[in-house]
C-alpha cells in the first residue's frame, strides 16, 4: 500500500558541554543532533536521526536541507516503501548534490528520512523495526563503551566498568609515544573477559600507522579503528593489515553499497562499522549488515549521536545478529540519555530492545526542548 507523506517535522539541537569531546581531527564544543519526523496521510508516523557531529555548523545546515531542498520531493509524494523513498531521493537529489559538492549532507539527510520511513512502516505493521527486518532478530545484545579520551581513559574506563561495560574503546592519534605508553598501562589494568580497542579517527599516514602497530604488537587490542584515512590507497590498507596482529576496523566513512562491497572484498577489515545516520538508513545499512555477516566478518554499527540514532543502530544490530557490539558513547549527552534506551536498567553493558512497534519512540522527551536551535513543521 503506497505511503503518501503529508507532514515533516525537523528540529536541530545543541547542548552546551563542560568538557569538549576531542578527536584527532577536531574538537566538539557542544553536542548536536537533528531529529526528523515523517507522517503519512493516514496519521502514521516515524522518527529518524540525521548525522550532525561535523562540521561545527552541520546540525542547522542539515535541518535546513530537509526544509529547503527535500520538502518538495516529499510532501504530497507517494512511496511504496522506505527503500522506494531512499532510491527516489538519491536519484532526484543527485544533481543538487553535484551542483554544490555536498554529497555527505545530502546522503545524511536521506539516511535520517529513510530511518523515519522504516520506523513508520514497522509501526504500521505492529512490530519492532528489528522484527520487521528479521522476524528472528535478537532482543538482547552486548554494548561497548566508546568516546573515551586517551588522556582520561583510566577514569572513564573505571566509570564505564561500574556501569556494566566490559569492552572499551579509547581515542588515539594525538601523540604516538604518549598514546602507546597509555595503552600499555591501560591493558595492564584489564580484568579477565575485558576488551580494549583503539580508534585513531583517520589520524596517521602509513608509516605512522606502521610504527603504532609495531609498538603495540604485543598489546591485546580488540581492534584498531581507522588508523588510515578512509580514502587511503588500498595498497596502504593491505600493507598495514599484513603487519597488524590486531583486526583493523572501519566503515563509518564508507558510503554506498558498492563502497562496502569493495571493503568486504579487500579482506583487510576484521570489523566493519556502517553508520546508519551518515549513509543509507535502514534501506542501505541492512543489506550491508547482511553482506558483512555473510562474509564471516564482525558487524559493529558505528554511532556517536543522539538517542534516536542509537536506538535505530540497536535495532539494526539485533536484526543482523552475530557477535557484534553496540557502540555507546559514554560522554554526557542529554540528547541521547533522555530517550532512556536501557529503559531504566542500571547495567549498560547489555541492551534489551522494547517490543513496542517501530523504534518504540512516540514523542520526543520534553527535557530536550530547551536545546532546540532550529525547528520547522511542514505539512499539506
Amino acid at each position: 500500500m503506497p505511503i503518501t507523506l503529508s507532514r515533516i517535522t525537523v528540529t536541530a539541537y545543541r547542548v552546551p558541554i563542560s568538557s569538549p569531546v576531542a578527536t584527532s581531527f577536531g574538537v566538539m564544543q557542544n553536542r548536536p543532533a537533528v531529529f526528523v519526523r515523517v507522517e503519512d496521510s493516514d496519521g502514521a508516523f516515524g522518527w529518524g536521526e540525521i548525522f550532525a557531529n561535523w562540521p561545527a555548523a552541520g546540525a542547522e545546515h542539515r535541518a535546513r536541507l530537509v526544509v529547503e531542498d527535500m520538502a518538495d520531493l516529499l510532501l504530497g509524494q507517494s512511496f511504496n516503501s522506505a527503500h522506494d523513498l531512499f532510491t527516489q531521493l538519491t536519484d532526484k537529489t543527485h544533481i543538487r548534490a553535484l551542483q554544490c559538492g555536498e554529497w555527505g549532507p545530502f546522503r545524511q539527510v536521506i539516511a535520517g528520512l529513510d530511518t523515519a520511513m522504516t520506523d513508520l512502516e514497522a509501526r504500521r505493521a505492529g512490530v519492532s523495526v528489528a522484527r520487521f527486518l528479521n522476524p528472528e532478530a535478537a532482543q538482547t545484545f552486548p554494548c561497548y563503551a566508546s568516546g573515551i579520551a586517551i588522556a582520561q581513559a583510566a577514569r572513564q574506563i573505571a566509570q564505564s566498568r561500574e556501569a556494566g561495560f566490559s569492552a572499551f574503546k579509547v581515542k588515539v592519534g594525538f601523540d604516538l609515544r604518549r598514546d602507546t605508553d597509555l595503552l600499555t598501562q591501560l591493558t595492564s589494568t584489564l580484568s579477565a573477559g575485558e576488551t580494549l580497542c583503539a580508534d585513531a579517527n583517520q589520524a596517521w599516514t602509513l608509516p605512522e600507522a606502521e610504527r603504532f602497530v609495531a609498538t603495540c604488537r604485543n598489546l591485546p587490542l580488540g581492534w584498531l579503528e581507522e588508523p588510515l584515512p578512509a580514502d587511503a590507497p588500498l595498497t596502504h590498507w593491505q600493507a598495514l593489515a599484513d603487519q597488524s596482529p590486531m583486526p583493523l576496523a572501519g566503515g563509518e566513512n564508507i558510503t554506498g553499497t558498492g563502497g562496502f562491497a569493495d571493503a568486504i572484498a579487500t579482506g583487510v577489515f576484521g570489523v566493519l562499522q556502517p553508520d546508519i545516520a551518515k549513509w543509507g538508513g535502514f534501506s542501505g545499512c541492512w543489506p550491508v549488515a547482511q553482506a558483512i555477516r555473510a562474509a564471516n566478518m564482525r558487524y559493529c554499527p558505528h554511532f556517536l549521536g543522539g538517542g534516536i540514532g542509537l536506538i535505530a543502530s540497536a535495532h539494526l544490530l539485533a536484526a543482523a545478529g552475530g557477535d557484534g557490539l553496540l557502540e555507546v558513547d559514554v560522554n554526557p549527552n542529554p540528547l541521547r540519555d533522555a530517550f532512556d534506551p536501557w529503559q531504566g536498567a542500571a547495567d549498560r553493558g547489555t541492551l534489551t530492545l522494547s517490543d513496542a512497534p517501530g523504534l518504540g519512540i512516540t514523542r520526543l522527551p520534553d527535557q530536550i526542548a530547551q536545546f532546540a536551535s532550529y525547528s520547522r513543521d511542514l505539512h499539506i
